[in-house]
């Protein structure tokens, strides 16, 4: 499976922008899809996940009410709507597809198979 995020870019705190995440090389709906995020000098960390029939979400407790995960499978794309953004939400942002029968959790790293190239969010005060 191949990954491409877009919809990155410059906001000013309080913003919003939508991420997008579009998928090719395995049928789409076959995989748990997820959001993450790393900022200069942290580790990666879990933003938002989403099962392979978008009936079932998680979001991690610091973007849960801003931010909201969706997925078209009929369009092999998944979406990131952030709202309301803040200096913390500054990272670099990856779209990862990881298979349904992984023992890891929708919110591990580990739980995820593929990876994209990751967008930049760069939120201003």
């Amino acid at each position: 499976v191949q990954l491409v995020e877009s919809g990155g870019g410059l906001v000013q705190a309080g913003g919003s922008l939508k991420l997008s995440c579009a998928a090719s090389g395995d049928s789409f709906s076959n995989y748990r899809m997820g959001w993450f995020r790393q900022a200069p000098g942290k580790e990666r960390e879990f933003v938002a996940a989403i099962r392979w029939t978008g009936g079932t979400t998680y979001y991690s407790d610091f973007v849960r009410g801003r931010f909201t995960i969706s997925r078209e499978n009929g369009k092999n794309t998944m979406y990131l709507q952030m709202n309301s953004l803040n200096l913390g939400d500054t990272a670099v942002y990856y779209c990862a597809a990881g298979w349904r029968s992984s023992v890891y959790t929708d919110t591990a790293t580990e739980g995820y198979n593929y990876w994209g190239q990751g967008t930049q969010v760069t939120v201003s005060s």
